[in-house]
C-alpha cells in the first residue's frame, strides 16, 4: 500500500531565484496559500524524484527519552531499493547501536554485525552474512517496527506520475518561508497534519520532509541531497539466511 497523500507536498517558486522575485512575492506571509504556479510545482515533485533516478539521504528519528535513529545512505527510487548504516544512540552511556542494512518495499536485510556470520555458520547457514525478513508495515497483527516506518516514509518520497495540479489549491498547502539546510536554499511549504516540506532553489528538487508520526509523539525527518541515478546491489542468496529460519540468532542481534 502507497499511501499517496502522505507527499502530496511541495514545489519551488520563482520568487527563490534570485532577481525573480515581484512585490507580491515580498509581501507573502507565512501561511498564505500557495499560487497556481506554485501547485503546479507541487504536483510534479515526487516524480521529479523518480525521474532523477535515486538520492542520498539521512533520516532523523529521536524517540524514547535521549534515544535517535538516525538512518544514513542511498536510495534508488526507481526500483525502489536502498543501502545504508542504521545507527541508535543513547543519551544514557549505552554505546552505539550501528548496523548496515539493505531495504525493499518487501524486505530487509541486516548485516555488518561482529560475530554475526559465525553465529549463523553455527546455526546451520554457512557462508550467510546477512539475515532477511520481511517488513513489518503491512500487516495488522504485528507491531510495526520504527526503523521499518521511516524507510517506508522514504521510499514514499517517489511517483511514477505527477499529480492533479488542483489538489493543491484547497487552502490545504502553505507558504512557510525559507530556510538554509545544509547550505542550500530551500523554500518550505506547510502540509496537511503538520507535514512541512523543503524544496532546494537549485533544481527544484526535494531536499527535506518532515512528519508526525505516532499520533504526533514522534517526528521523523528525511534530508536529501545528491539527486541521481544510484545502483543498489541487494544480498545475493547464497550470502542470505532468513530470519524465521534462525530465530536465536535473530533475536540476539535484535533483528
Amino acid at each position: 500500500m502507497r499511501p499517496r497523500p502522505l507527499l502530496v507536498a511541495a514545489g519551488l517558486t520563482l520568487s527563490l531565484l534570485a532577481g525573480c522575485a515581484s512585490d507580491s512575492d515580498l509581501d507573502r506571509r507565512p501561511g498564505d496559500p500557495v499560487t497556481e504556479a506554485e501547485a503546479d510545482a507541487l504536483a510534479g515533485l515526487l516524480h521529479r524524484n523518480y525521474t532523477r533516478g535515486g538520492a542520498d539521504f539521512v533520516i532523523s528519528a529521536p524517540y524514547s527519552d535521549g534515544v535517535v535513529l538516525t538512518v544514513t545512505g542511498q536510495v534508488d527510487f526507481q526500483a525502489a531499493v536502498g543501502r545504508a548504516q542504521a545507527v541508535t544512540t543513547f543519551a544514557d552511556g549505552r554505546a552505539d547501536d550501528s548496523r548496515t542494512i539493505v531495504f525493499s518495499r518487501e524486505d530487509v536485510w541486516t548485516g555488518d554485525l561482529p560475530g554475526l556470520a559465525e553465529a549463523l555458520a553455527r546455526d546451520g547457514a554457512r557462508g550467510a552474512s546477512w539475515l532477511r525478513r520481511p517488513v513489518t508495515t503491512g500487516s495488522e497483527d504485528v507491531q510495526p517496527v520504527l526503523l521499518d516506518v521511516v524507510l517506508e516514509v522514504l521510499l514514499n518520497l517517489s511517483a511514477r506520475k505527477s499529480d492533479d495540479p488542483q489538489a493543491y489549491l484547497d487552502g490545504s498547502y502553505t507558504w512557510e518561508g525559507q530556510r538554509s539546510i545544509d547550505s542550500r536554499l530551500t523554500s518550505l511549504y506547510g502540509l496537511r497534519e503538520d507535514r512541512v516540506v523543503a524544496v532546494a532553489a537549485a533544481g527544484d528538487v526535494l531536499a527535506q520532509f518532515e512528519t508526525p508520526l505516532a499520533g504526533g509523539d514522534l517526528d521523523v525527518t528525511v534530508t536529501l541531497s545528491e539527486h541521481g541515478r544510484r545502483a543498489v546491489d541487494v544480498p545475493v542468496a547464497r550470502e542470505t539466511a532468513e530470519a524465521a529460519e534462525h530465530t536465536e540468532v535473530a533475536a540476539l542481534y535484535g533483528i
